[in-house]
């Protein structure tokens, strides 16, 4: 796929555009502009802009007309910076991920503070982001931050001991559950915004049928669930994290054997 300067909506899928002018501009590799509009126009204001758009009204919203709309240029002047939309996500992509540095800090010698660090990073990256969900990234076109982030974290969990491919399947598993567990927030609150009916509604609206169901006896064990099993307030992700660090704690014993 190409990037399409004529279509409305950004392309979904990082790398999709010309990947060798992503990689020069995330690398400041490439050419300046030979010439450029007024207002101190450039690549940081664009990507900055397009994220502010996409955090405020969705993926959707980002286009290069909306984007020349909201730094007061022509569209045509931001073709000076970036190619098209596909390279811009892929910019965007990478400035997001920055954020995921600066919450880690230095490397921890405690694999496991490395790991929750890590996973709460992330979840609030997507907190901050929920565009971000929407993205196929698995071929992300690997920039600065996307490099810095991955250093951080296998510095972090070197003393594992585990083998390269293993510590890899590690950082996988982590961001695999977090992205599953940002992903039930955020289609929780589209959910909402969506159809008007808030979650208190439309769980309240099943009730009825949902009694009959239990009271039929041809559902024992979900009618034998505590009052409290679907409760808010347990907390899924403290759960689940501490659920993978109890089973990677079990593959460091493992490696330790070896």
């Amino acid at each position: 796929m190409t990037s399409d300067r004529k279509s409305g909506g950004m392309a979904a899928t990082t790398g999709s555009g010309d990947i060798v002018r992503s990689l020069e501009l995330l690398w400041g590799t490439g050419e300046p502009p030979s010439r450029g509009p007024k207002r101190g126009l450039s690549l940081d204001r664009i990507t900055t802009a397009a994220i502010e758009v996409a955090d405020a009204e969705g993926l959707d919203a980002v286009s290069m007309r909306r984007l020349s709309a909201e730094l007061g240029t022509g569209t045509m002047s931001l073709y000076r910076y970036v190619p098209g939309k596909a390279e811009l996500l892929d910019l965007m992509i990478d400035r997001v991920q920055g954020t995921l540095i600066d919450a880690a800090g230095d490397p921890s010698a405690d694999w496991r503070a490395t790991v929750d660090g890590m996973a709460r990073a992330q979840l609030d990256l997507y907190r901050r982001h929920p565009w971000l969900l929407k993205i196929n990234q698995t071929r992300t076109v690997l920039g600065p931050s996307a490099l810095r982030s991955l250093e951080l974290a296998l510095a972090g969990l070197k003393g594992m001991g585990l083998t390269d491919p293993e510590t890899m399947s590690v950082i996988i598993a982590v961001q695999s559950f977090v992205t599953g567990i940002a992903r039930m927030e955020a289609e929780t609150v589209e959910a909402v915004k969506e159809t008007g009916v808030s979650d208190e509604e439309f769980w309240g609206r099943q009730v009825p049928f949902l009694n009959r169901a239990m009271a039929s006896g041809d559902f024992p064990l979900m009618a034998a669930l505590a009052d409290d099993t679907f409760s808010a307030d347990f907390d899924h992700f403290a759960f689940g994290l501490r659920a993978l660090m109890d089973g990677f704690e079990a593959m460091v014993e493992r490696a330790a054997e070896r």
